[in-house]
């Protein structure tokens, strides 16, 4: 359990990180990427930590951010 925990604390951070380090990316890259990592946010609250629910709610994030930027 607390492997399961530590990473999606692990996915979190590491997409936060990936966000701030991407200041040249156009507007649709860079919502791409927000959109990931609130998505991952929320698949890992959501779930209770669980790292399917984290990666799933990056993906759905990132082509929701995706998809705004159109």
């Amino acid at each position: 359990m607390l492997l399961k925990r530590s990473f999606s604390v692990a996915v979190v951070v590491l997409l936060t990180l990936s966000i701030t380090a991407c200041g040249h990316m156009s507007n649709r890259g860079r919502n791409t990427a927000i959109g990931a990592g609130i998505g991952a946010i929320g698949g890992a609250v959501l779930t209770g930590g669980s790292s399917l629910g984290t990666v799933g709610g990056a993906a759905v994030g990132g082509i929701i951010g995706h998809q705004i930027s159109r």
